[in-house]
């Protein structure tokens, strides 16, 4: 009917008003403190920070593909397989990459606490490049055998039959249902591990140091940090439990059903996680105040002259 129709279009209105500015003021926040490492270049002699820029550009890859996505089913735009593929492979990839730069950040910490004179060659700055790759190789190997391993639907061209671009065109076998969630868990498992053990010995580290216990209860906060992070990221699994609670308390549409699980345990996360690392950080706070500062003094200035002509 054309109520009917008319709340749909609405709705998806609704939708790509909340989505594309929230989008929009990430990209700047993310903006800005990329272009702080890019200006202050004694920021990337430290691993930490190499660290935490290249989650930063990850996380920027994993919302634009995730973005352009949502907006492509939103919008009901259909298009070859060969072009969907690489979306999903990015989007999948830079999602599995995130815990995986999380526990990686946890051990740069722990080794800086625990082994300051002795740090292993590959924890240098100049030599982190490989932890990097190497991250970046296992988070995309993963989304390529799970591809690898379906079945291809005869009735689909890969080169022209058009798709909705989502998941399910593409991992829908039972087997690959199975692996995808097998991935995730132990993705997850491990990298809890790994922060529970990081934590556990800078904890321990602290008792034994009498000197520069600031430094230590400062990584200390950070791993916790981390593992917050990791919670905001394992998030996005809950989508099975708000579905069933949404559909028992509310008469929802899976579209909107899908739209709040996308939007609070994808999109928000994502958002918050480099944010509240960025922030809570002096260094890049001071940056960060100094940057928006220097904004203000420079808009200042042009106002008055728009006025005085």
């Amino acid at each position: 009917s054309q109520s009917s129709v008319e709340h749909h279009f609405l709705s998806l209105i609704i939708k790509v008003c909340v989505v594309i500015p929230f989008f929009c003021f990430f990209l700047c926040c993310i903006v800005v403190m990329l272009h702080i490492f890019a200006s202050h270049r004694q920021l990337l002699d430290t691993s930490r920070y190499i660290l935490f820029a290249y989650m930063l550009i990850n996380d920027t890859l994993q919302l634009m593909s995730s973005v352009l996505l949502f907006l492509f089913v939103m919008g009901q735009v259909k298009f070859a397989i060969i072009y969907c593929v690489p979306l999903l492979l990015i989007s999948t990839a830079t999602f599995q990459n995130t815990p995986l730069i999380l526990a990686t950040m946890s051990l740069e910490r722990y080794v800086a606490i625990c082994y300051p004179l002795q740090c292993p060659a590959t924890w240098r700055s100049d030599r982190i490049w490989i932890i990097i790759l190497s991250l970046w190789f296992i988070s995309c190997i993963f989304p390529i055998i799970d591809y690898s391993i379906g079945k291809s639907d005869p009735a689909l061209d890969v080169l022209s039959t058009p798709v909705l671009c989502k998941t399910t065109a593409i991992y829908s076998s039972p087997l690959q249902m199975l692996f995808r969630a097998a991935i995730n868990v132990l993705f997850f498992a491990v990298v809890a591990v790994i922060i529970l053990f990081t934590y556990v010995r800078i904890l321990l580290e602290t008792r034994k140091l009498r000197q520069d216990r600031a430094s230590v209860n400062k990584a200390m906060h950070t791993v916790l940090l981390h593992g917050f992070q990791l919670l905001l990221c394992m998030l996005a699994f809950t989508h099975p439990i708000t579905e069933s609670l949404i559909v028992l308390h509310a008469n929802w549409l899976p579209e909107d059903i899908a739209f709040f699980n996308y939007f609070c345990f994808i999109l928000i996360p994502r958002f918050l996680s480099p944010l509240i690392y960025g922030f809570r950080d002096q260094s890049l706070r001071g940056y960060i105040g100094k940057k928006f500062v220097c904004c203000s003094n420079n808009v200042k200035p042009r106002i008055s002259n728009f006025f005085a002509s």
